[in-house]
C-alpha cells in the first residue's frame, strides 16, 4: 500500500507540473497584454514605453520559463505573489475565501454520498417507483441548470417566504446557526444536480451486485438480506461508487464557481471570476492552482479508497 500511494503522488505531483504550466503559459504569455490592462486597458491610455516600464516593474519582462521558475519557488514557499489591482497578497487572500468554498462543497459532497447511497439501494432493491423516481431525478438534474434551481430557490424561500438569507455568508465562528442558515440554498442547488446521477450510477452498481452468483449462494444459505446488502453488496458496489462520487467533486468544484455568484458568497469561485474578469493574473492563477491540487487530492484518495475496500483490485 504504501509503495502504491508514493506511485500516486508522484504521477500526481508530475500532472500538478505540467497542468500548471501549460495554465502559466496561457495565463502570463501575453506579458504586453496584462501591462496594458494592469495600466487601464486601452492603447490610448498608455504609450509602449510605460508598457514596457510596467512588464519590468512585474516582472513580465522576463523569459517565461525563468517567471514560471520565480512563481514555483513562490509556491514552495507559500507566496503566491501580489494582486495587480490590489496590493494584497494571494496567499492571504486565498485562505480567507477557501474555507467558505469547501464549506459549501464539502457539505453537498456529504449529504450527496448519504442520500445517493440510501437512494441508489432503494431503487436497486425494490425497484418499481423507487427506481422510476431515482431515474427521473438523475434526468432532471442533469437537465436543469444549477443556477437556474438556485434563482427558483431564492425567490421561493428568501423572498416570497424569507425562510433563508438570499445572499451572504457568516463564518462559524461568528455565528454556527447563521452558518449553517447562509449554506442551505446554495447546498440544495448543487445537491439537486448531483444527488440525481450519483444515486443512479450507484443503483447500477448495487443492481449488478446483486447479480452475481454469491449472492444467490448466501441466499440459499438462508443469510439475511439486509445483512447480504450491507456485508457483501456495498462492499463490491463502493468501487464504482467512489468513482462516481469523485467525479461529482469535480463537478461540483465547477458548480460552486456559478453558485458563488448567484449568493454573493466570498468563496474561490466569485474570487476567480471576478479576478479573470479584472484580469488580476496573480489571483487567477493562485485559484487555478488550489483548483487543481483539489482535483488530484481527490483522485488519489478515491484510488486509495477503492484499493483499500475492495482486497481484489491490483494495486498499480
Amino acid at each position: 500500500m504504501l509503495g502504491f500511494l508514493v506511485r500516486k503522488v508522484a504521477r500526481s505531483a508530475a500532472v500538478l507540473v505540467v497542468v500548471s504550466f501549460a495554465t502559466f503559459l496561457l495565463i502570463y504569455g501575453n506579458g504586453p497584454g496584462i501591462a496594458r490592462n494592469v495600466l487601464g486597458g486601452s492603447i490610448s491610455l498608455a504609450t509602449d514605453a510605460q508598457v514596457h516600464a510596467e512588464m519590468v516593474k512585474l516582472g513580465l519582462d522576463r523569459p517565461i520559463v525563468v517567471q514560471y521558475g520565480s512563481w514555483v519557488n513562490g509556491v514552495l514557499t507559500g507566496n503566491l505573489q501580489d494582486s495587480f489591482f490590489t496590493g494584497q497578497p494571494v496567499t492571504s487572500t486565498l485562505v480567507n475565501r477557501v474555507p467558505v468554498t469547501l464549506s459549501v462543497t464539502g457539505l453537498t459532497l456529504l449529504l450527496t454520498i448519504v442520500f445517493s447511497v440510501l437512494m441508489g439501494v432503494a431503487a436497486a432493491v425494490y425497484g418499481g417507483w423507487v427506481d422510476r423516481l431515482v431515474q427521473l431525478l438523475a434526468v432532471l438534474g442533469g437537465a436543469v441548470p444549477s443556477f437556474i434551481v438556485a434563482i427558483g430557490l431564492v425567490f421561493a424561500l428568501a423572498v416570497d417566504i424569507r425562510l433563508f438569507p438570499a445572499t451572504g455568508y457568516v463564518s462559524p465562528s461568528q455565528s454556527v446557526s447563521q452558518w449553517a442558515q447562509s449554506l442551505v440554498l446554495p447546498v440544495v442547488a448543487l445537491l439537486v444536480g448531483s444527488v440525481g446521477s450519483a444515486a443512479s450510477q450507484f443503483r447500477g452498481a448495487v443492481a449488478d451486485a446483486l447479480e452475481q452468483a454469491y449472492v444467490r449462494t448466501l441466499r440459499a444459505r438462508g443469510i439475511a438480506e439486509r445483512y447480504i446488502i450491507l456485508r457483501h453488496v456495498l462492499r463490491n458496489a463502493a468501487g464504482p461508487g467512489l468513482t462516481v462520487l469523485s467525479l461529482q467533486t469535480i463537478a461540483l468544484i465547477g458548480g460552486v464557481v456559478v453558485i458563488e455568484q448567484v449568493f454573493a458568497l466570498p468563496g474561490m469561485g466569485q474570487l476567480a471570476t471576478n479576478a479573470a474578469e479584472q484580469g488580476d493574473v496573480p489571483v487567477v492563477m493562485g485559484s487555478v492552482l488550489v483548483m487543481i491540487v483539489v482535483v488530484l487530492v481527490v483522485n488519489v484518495l478515491t484510488d486509495v479508497a477503492t484499493a483499500f475496500v475492495n482486497p481484489k483490485s491490483k494495486l498499480l
